[in-house]
């Protein structure tokens, strides 16, 4: 099955991995018609690339490149083991996205940039392979830890549920939400529910109601942040950045729902999350406008009706503007420490966009905000 994106250091066969007599396993290098290694429990196999032709130093010897391969082959049964604490892992694996994990001395994009990972899409829609680096697994002392290692290759299937799902998209997307199966809470509902319950509504919600990217695309093609950053960087794909920005807002939400602070200090960005208020939270490129978030919420000749049984909503969109800096009189304003909105940590934009629900989701008028927004909104 050959990649529509590919990556600088993949050998001509890919190398199956068997289990060693012994008991424990043992890396077996062969031609790509073997059939990899199974991880019990999961659909997709895991193959392994020593790299015939890769950089100096980035050659893995038999002793590394089995470390690596038992390192990721127990994190992935760790994570099978414990998939309700990881949604985009549970997400991936109940929908069949991965197609396979290849580990590789060293991982490029193809512009020759390094990567611990690179999640690359397939000819066969809705399915990509996870491209994993042997050597930053063991730069980042990753091999052999797999406590370590978990939440950070557990973090990679945001990308693997994102690239699986979209496909190189510009311009203005028709949104399809399936207004009638989102899974609405009303509001006492949701303070009752533990933490877990929360984040999986949260995760219904995203595939059937919650959009995570703005209707117009105005990211892509645009440079992006580094958290902590103010320095640009140039993305590797056209869609890179609203891809990358896809992946922090959802990761941010995550945090409002299921932790206790948001709950106690700003309630309503945590039902307003989960009852069908809102329906968008997307970073956006305005460069004309100079707020740095906007809540915009549709007129009432627009409502819509959610759920079941149905309710009537008139659905609002938190709008992040990439660039923009917080104002004194914002009341996220501490909390950003003057970085640009694309700069933010996602624990940072979790305060950002929990304040900006909490104190404008009501007092911001919901008339005139969309036909300003037209009036600036990018070519």
């Amino acid at each position: 099955m050959p990649l529509v994106v590919g990556a600088i250091g993949i050998s001509c066969g890919a190398h199956a991995a068997q289990e060693h007599p012994s008991g424990g396993a043992r890396v077996e290098f062969r031609h790509s018609s073997e059939i990899g290694h199974q991880i019990p429990g999961l659909s997709f196999r895991v193959f392994v690339d020593r790299g015939t032709e890769v950089p100096v130093g980035e050659g893995l010897d038999e002793t590394e490149a089995n470390a690596a391969f038992q390192t990721v082959r127990d994190t992935f049964s760790y994570l099978n083991q414990h998939r309700q604490n990881y949604p985009r892992f549970d997400e991936a694996v109940r929908k069949g996205l991965l197609d396979r994990v290849i580990i590789q001395p060293g991982v490029r994009n193809h512009e020759g940039k390094s990567f611990p990972f690179l999640t690359v899409r397939t000819m066969d829609p809705g399915r990509v392979r996870l491209l994993i680096s042997a050597s930053s697994m063991k730069e980042k002392g990753y091999l052999g830890r797999v406590d370590r290692f978990a939440p950070v290759l557990a973090r990679e299937f945001q990308w693997v549920v994102s690239k699986a799902e979209t496909g190189h998209k510009t311009g203005t997307i028709s949104v399809q939400r399936d207004l009638r199966n989102a899974p609405i809470k009303v509001g006492k509902d949701i303070r009752s529910l533990l933490s877990e319950e929360r984040v999986q509504i949260l995760q219904q919600l995203f595939e059937t109601y919650l959009w995570t990217i703005d209707d117009l695309r105005s990211l892509d093609g645009q440079s992006y942040y580094e958290a902590g950053s103010t320095v640009l960087v140039t993305p590797s794909q056209p869609d890179s950045t609203t891809k990358f920005y896809d992946i922090r807002v959802r990761e941010a939400l995550q945090k409002i729902v299921t932790e206790p602070v948001f709950l106690e200090h700003t309630p309503l960005a945590v039902t307003s999350l989960l009852n069908g208020a809102i329906w968008n939270v997307a970073f956006v490129n305005i460069e004309q406008r100079d707020w740095a978030t906007r809540t915009r919420v549709l007129p009432e000749d627009k409502t819509v009706m959610v759920g079941h049984p149905a309710r009537l909503i008139q659905p609002a969109a938190i709008l992040i503007n990439l660039h923009r800096i917080a104002a004194p009189d914002d009341p996220f304003y501490t909390d950003t420490k003057k970085l640009p909105m694309g700069a933010l940590s996602a624990d940072q934009l979790a305060l950002v966009i929990a304040k900006e629900i909490q104190h404008n989701i009501v007092e911001k008028s919901q008339t005139g905000h969309v036909a300003q927004d037209a009036l600036s909104a990018p070519e």
